[in-house]
C-alpha cells in the first residue's frame, strides 16, 4: 500500500454558472431531450479544444489502455466527451422533471442488503452515471447516504437534494475539516447504506496499488478501509447509459477473506474493486470520464 494518493487533479464540478445551469432546467422543460443532445454535439469539438488537458488523457487511454489505432481513439475521444455531456444534461433532465427508464443487473444483491439489519457499503466511480443511482435504487427500509462533491453550485446541490430526497437519499457533501467521514460512519453503525466513489480522495490520502488495464493504478483506500474497519458487506454499483432515456445497473457484491489480516482484506477488496471497474470500463469504454491520467504514480 502506498502512502499518498495523487487523483485530486480534476473535481468533476460542473461547467457553468448557476443562471445558465436554472436556464438549462427551464429548457428541459419545453425541449425534448433530442434536441438538446443535438446542439450539444455541435459544441463537443470546442470543448475538446479548450479542454486540452482532458483530451489527452483520454487519447493516451485509448491509445495504451484499449489499444486503438489513432483515428479510432481520435473519435472515441469524441463520443466520450459526447457521452459526458449527455450524462450531465440528463442530471438536469431529472432536476426539471423527465423520466428516464432503468434495468438492473442482480437487483436482488440491493434489496436482500436493503432488508438486513446491517448496513453496508455502495462503490462506485466515476463512470456512466454515478449520481442517477440516487434516482433509480430507492430502499425501502433504509436511508441512502451518497457522499458527493462538496464544490457544486447552490443551483446543482438544491435540485439534486430535492429530487434524491423523495428516494429516501441523504446528500453528504465532502467537507474540508472531514466531518462527512462522522456522518459516514454514524450511518453505518445505525444500520443504513454508504454510497461512494472509489476512485476520489474523499478522506485520507492513503492509497492501495491494484492491477487495472494491465498496469499498477492507485486506489483510494478510505472506501475499503471503512468496509474492513466496519465488518460490512460492500457491493460495486454502475449505472451505464444506453439509449435515449435508458440506464443500465450493475449490481456486484464484492467479496473478501474476512480471515485475512485487515491490511489484506483491505487489499483484497480494492482490487476485486479495479477488476469489476475494467470489466465494465471495457464493455463501456466512452463511459470512462476520469480526464487525467490515472496511472500516474
Amino acid at each position: 500500500m502506498a502512502d499518498t494518493f495523487q487523483h485530486n487533479e480534476w473535481s468533476g464540478k460542473t461547467d457553468g454558472q448557476p443562471w445558465m445551469q436554472r436556464s438549462l432546467i427551464a429548457m428541459f422543460r419545453v425541449l425534448p431531450l433530442w434536441l438538446l443532445y443535438g446542439i450539444m454535439a455541435l459544441v463537443v469539438p470546442f470543448y475538446m479544444i479548450f479542454n486540452r488537458k482532458g483530451y489527452q488523457a483520454m487519447y493516451c487511454f485509448f491509445r495504451e489502455r484499449m489499444n486503438y489505432g489513432p483515428l479510432k481513439s481520435f473519435c472515441n475521444v469524441y463520443f466520450n466527451h459526447f457521452r459526458f455531456g449527455q450524462v450531465i444534461l440528463d442530471r438536469f433532465g431529472a432536476y426539471a422533471g423527465k423520466k428516464y427508464h432503468f434495468v438492473s443487473d442482480e437487483q436482488q444483491v440491493f434489496d436482500e442488503k436493503e432488508t438486513q439489519e446491517k448496513g453496508f457499503v455502495m462503490v462506485s466511480s466515476h463512470v456512466g452515471s454515478y449520481e442517477m443511482a440516487g434516482y433509480s435504487l430507492k430502499p425501502k427500509h433504509k436511508r441512502y447516504n451518497a457522499l458527493v462533491f462538496g464544490g457544486e453550485t447552490e443551483t446543482v446541490m438544491e435540485n439534486r437534494q430535492r429530487v434524491w430526497s423523495q428516494n429516501n437519499v441523504r446528500m453528504v457533501p465532502v467537507k474540508e475539516d472531514l466531518s462527512h467521514l462522522f456522518l459516514l460512519n454514524t450511518a453505518l453503525d445505525d444500520g443504513e447504506i454508504v454510497s461512494m466513489p472509489a476512485d476520489r480522495i474523499f478522506g485520507s490520502q492513503k492509497s492501495v496499488e491494484c492491477r487495472f488495464f494491465g498496469q499498477t493504478a492507485h486506489f483510494p483506500l478510505g472506501a475499503f478501509a471503512m468496509v474492513v474497519q466496519k465488518d460490512v458487506d460492500v457491493v460495486s454499483v454502475f449505472v451505464m447509459k444506453e439509449g435515449l432515456r435508458n440506464y443500465h445497473i450493475y449490481l456486484r457484491e464484492l467479496q473478501y477473506d474476512k480471515s485475512l489480516s485487515k491490511r489484506e482484506q483491505m487489499g483484497q477488496l480494492a482490487q476485486n474493486f479495479a477488476s469489476e471497474l475494467e470489466t465494465i470500463v471495457r464493455r463501456y469504454p466512452t463511459q470512462w470520464f476520469n480526464y487525467f491520467d490515472f496511472w500516474k504514480q
